[in-house]
């Protein structure tokens, strides 16, 4: 098992910069988010030759691992200028994977083409347009996937042309390929249903990789745990706070892992507290490891 952090609210530090960091919180592993200087959100890929070897030397002389690298591409997009473009992106950071000698990377199912962050369905898309959009770029990128020997873990997001967990499972599924796996979202169970342990079971088959952040179930209080004007908005809230600041059952998460033999990345991805960034991060490596000790056994450390 691989426990990684999402630096996302360490990204003021410059990527030689956050090995050390990264060290000094306890983890071993890093799972690097889209940041500016190396994979940006939506754009060709900034990592240039140079910038990878520093980063490779930091890594190495601070003792930490990249456990996956996370692009973020419209390659659902039903405007098929922009999924092409982001095909050719998902190439080139294929390569940079290689060279830094990676061997997972992660994404979501995709919010759509519109660049001004709607999603898809909100700026005139439909689920079948994108969902076909997918396995077009499935079609070209698998292989590649497959050839250089990388895993890719996908998850259902919130806005995403497909939102919950078992549509996107039975995608997977159906790609039928050894490196295309499942990401579990743990911020996010409550988009997926109310049966977490259910879920994760029904996932086991292809689940490889889970992000940990506690979360609001947003339908509680008959949906109005979260009010937000106009009614009917289109808009989707949760949090990514840390463990024991939301309501997911964080025994039942574990020890649902540990009954399906899970032995993946297990990612820190809170988000909601930029002030104290440190604190958050370090709080989360120990209390991630409090709960594999507790449903593995003491020595599972990663």
């Amino acid at each position: 098992m691989k426990i990684a952090l999402d630096p996302y609210m360490h990204r003021h530090l410059s990527l030689v910069e956050l090995p050390k960091l990264a060290a000094e919180l306890g983890y071993e592993y890093i799972e690097l988010s889209p940041r500016a200087d190396f994979l940006d959100w939506w754009v060709h890929p900034r990592a240039y030759p140079e910038r990878i070897r520093e980063f490779k030397a930091s890594l190495r002389d601070h003792g930490v691992k990249i456990a996956s690298l996370l692009p973020m591409y419209r390659w659902a997009s039903p405007n098929e200028d922009e999924r092409q473009a982001a095909v050719r992106y998902w190439k080139a950071a294929i390569q940079i994977a290689v060279e830094m000698e990676v061997d997972t990377m992660n994404s979501e199912f995709g919010r759509g083409s519109s660049p001004d962050g709607q999603s898809c369905l909100c700026s005139g898309g439909t689920v079948e347009n994108s969902e076909a959009a997918f396995w077009k770029s499935m079609d070209e990128l698998v292989p590649i996937f497959e050839r250089e020997n990388i895993f890719l873990h996908i998850e259902p997001h919130p806005e995403d042309w497909v939102e919950t967990l078992h549509p996107a499972v039975d995608m997977i599924r159906v790609i039928d390929s050894k490196n295309v796996k499942f990401l579990y979202c743990a911020p996010h169970t409550y988009y997926f249903g109310d049966d977490m342990a259910g879920m994760i079971r029904d996932a086991a088959p292809v689940l490889a990789h889970v992000h940990v952040a506690d979360t609001m179930n947003h339908k509680a209080s008959s949906g109005l745990r979260y009010i937000i004007n106009p009614p009917g908005s289109r808009a989707r809230v949760h949090q990514h706070l840390n463990l024991g600041q939301g309501e997911i059952d964080w025994d039942v998460f574990f020890g649902t892992l540990h009954e399906v033999g899970f032995d993946g990345i297990v990612t820190s991805c809170v988000f909601a507290w930029e002030d104290r960034a440190v604190e958050s991060s370090r709080f989360m490596r120990k209390e991630i490891q409090r709960y594999v000790d507790k449903h593995w056994g003491a020595g599972n450390k990663s």
